[in-house]
């Protein structure tokens, strides 16, 4: 008797020890009864029956994250890879359907990823899948609240975190969008080269303008100076063709002398006998006279014609 009294005792304690458990924050552990489900024990210090309850399995609270990697094609026959991140985690209240009703939830829940996202990238285009990726983990998130709640699951989101065309499309995309870009800065710059010329046409126009008001107004005052030096001219008694005469000749010696005055001019042939200027005068006043009689044959002739009729 006295050598099993140690045995008694050590075996005493170790199923009194083995009678507590502990559980973990955030966590749930299922305890069973001769294989058949006993209860649900949360975290603390938790008692069971040595030897008749055991524990069955642990399940966390946390919210959990699964990376799913789908390969599929578009609308417009690219092949691309979808990576879907799917954040879940098990509802409190319903661990005893998550432990019992599923044995893999990981496979359960790719395999409803896989047939949403595979449902709905073959209706878009490769465009549309980067552009609506939000719209894509909507639809696998409602499918998989839907499936995923009568196991004791609550989906909390859906992300679409990666698209990932062929290479060989990514290459060609990205020549387009180099393409793209040239064009739009040859455009760019056949914009400002239209605008420069457009610009400097403008420039010339208004100098060619005020060049052509300089020699009008210069001309102008030529004329009101010649007017005024016969004028003068006239009051001194000299009559208005030995006036034009005389100013003839003195702009004809101005001219000699500003040319002469001039070093880097090239040379110019003038004539420059005394009887110059007199000769101008009279091809001048030959054309003056000339011209008055041709306008008076013209009214001669226009007047006739009003007669007659």
């Amino acid at each position: 008797m006295n050598l099993f009294l140690p045995i008694i005792i050590v075996f005493g304690i170790i199923i009194l020890i083995s009678s507590f458990f502990t559980v973990k924050q955030q966590s749930a552990a299922i305890v069973q009864r001769f294989g058949k489900f006993q209860s649900i024990r949360h975290s603390g210090l938790q008692l069971k029956i040595p030897i008749i309850d055991k524990i069955a399995g642990r399940l966390s609270l946390k919210i959990q994250q699964l990376d799913v990697i789908i390969e599929t094609k578009t609308l417009d026959d690219v092949f691309v890879k979808l990576k879907v991140s799917v954040q879940y985690k098990v509802v409190t209240e319903k661990v005893y359907d998550a432990f019992y009703k599923l044995d893999y939830p990981h496979e359960q829940i790719t395999s409803y990823v896989f047939d949403v996202v595979r449902a709905e990238v073959p209706k878009m285009k490769l465009d549309d899948v980067f552009v609506k990726k939000d719209d894509i983990a909507l639809a696998v998130k409602a499918e998989l609240n839907d499936a995923m709640m009568d196991y004791g699951f609550d989906i909390i989101r859906t992300l679409v975190t990666d698209i990932d065309p062929d290479a060989q499309v990514k290459i060609a995309m990205n020549r387009i969008n180099a393409a793209d870009r040239e064009k739009t800065a040859a455009q760019y710059e056949g914009d400002a080269q239209r605008i420069l010329i457009v610009e400097k046409a403008k420039a010339e126009a208004e100098s060619k303008r005020l060049q052509g008001q300089g020699i009008a107004d210069q001309r102008r005052e030529i004329a009101r100076g010649l007017e005024e030096s016969v004028d003068v001219l006239n009051r001194v008694g000299i009559n208005s063709q030995e006036a034009s005469a005389l100013i003839v000749v003195t702009q004809h010696y101005d001219t000699l002398q500003a040319i002469g005055s001039e070093t880097n001019s090239n040379l110019i042939l003038l004539p420059n006998s005394p009887q110059a200027g007199s000769q101008m005068l009279n091809d001048m006043v030959a054309s003056f006279t000339a011209s008055n009689q041709i306008g008076e044959a013209m009214k001669a002739s226009k007047k006739a014609k009003e007669l007659e009729e």
